[in-house]
């Protein structure tokens, strides 16, 4: 790989809660940059909590989780300005033949996506996921760049109150999306298996899940009585003790982790390097 400038912004939809989803991101593109040897540099921004929105002078956007309803921020500021930000790069993207920018957005960031495009139905689950689980690629997603590398099924970390379901496979069209992962079946439970990845453009993609996710990260979070006290109740210690133990597992988040948000970088820098 060719040494190029790469400047990336990411986006906070924390709130100012406490997490360790924004350390990934760093570590990844600290990661990213020393593997790759390019001039790598980011900047953060705290939308939800300090109005702070980047603009168009960055070549790559992430924009991560948050908690809270992903409805209920409709019509507030910090939102429209996330909104106008997506529409100034898909703008930009279709002016610009050659140079291309692009966007990533994580959690609660893909649930806003989702609404804005109307590709399903926002809605609140019957209770909490939050684990290692593992996700099913469409055949789409098994031809996406940014899975390349990664098993099907692959595991990733989710931590989740809402879900999009019900794909408005019409809207799709429209949008020229594709849905790209899906919930794992559970045959025993008769409910709609959520999306957990779209491709909303050429550019811009989206996961429900926490590609960021790392063992460090998680294993802080397990050790959490509140999160064991949950788990343990909803899954049985057997299978609280199996998610501790998947970890260091380097078929599992290990190996999401080091493909997916990777990926899109490459696929950043290798247009970069193509202008």
């Amino acid at each position: 790989m060719n040494k190029k400038d790469l400047k990336v912004a990411v986006i906070d939809l924390n709130n100012g809660a406490p997490n360790q989803g924004m350390r990934g991101i760093q570590e990844i593109l600290l990661r990213f940059r020393d593997d790759n040897h390019i001039n790598l540099s980011f900047d953060l921004f705290d939308l939800r909590q300090k109005g702070e929105i980047p603009g168009l002078e960055y070549d790559a956007y992430i924009s991560s989780g948050g908690p809270g309803s992903p409805l209920e921020s409709e019509g507030e500021k910090w939102e429209n300005d996330f909104y106008n930000l997506l529409d100034q790069i898909e703008t930009f993207n279709i002016k610009n033949e050659g140079q291309k920018k692009y966007a990533f957005l994580i959690c609660h960031s893909f649930q806003l996506a989702c609404r804005k495009y109307k590709l399903g139905n926002v809605t609140e689950r019957r209770s909490n996921a939050f684990g290692i689980f593992p996700i099913t690629l469409t055949e789409e997603g098994e031809q996406d760049e940014i899975f390349n590398g990664i098993t099907n099924p692959f595991f990733s970390v989710d931590s989740r109150d809402w879900q999009v379901i019900e794909p408005d496979f019409e809207a799709f069209e429209r949008k020229g999306a594709t849905l790209l992962a899906i919930e794992k079946e559970r045959k025993h439970v008769d409910l709609e298996r959520c999306m957990m990845s779209i491709r909303f453009s050429n550019e811009i993609i989206g996961t429900q899940f926490h590609p960021e996710a790392d063992p460090v990260g998680m294993k802080m979070y397990l050790l959490q009585d509140e999160k064991k006290e949950a788990i343990v109740g909803m899954h049985g210690e057997v299978k609280y003790l199996d998610m501790l133990n998947s970890l260091d597992d380097p078929d599992r988040i290990v190996l999401t982790q080091s493909v997916i948000l990777p990926n899109f970088l490459n696929k950043a820098i290798g247009k970069l390097q193509e202008v």
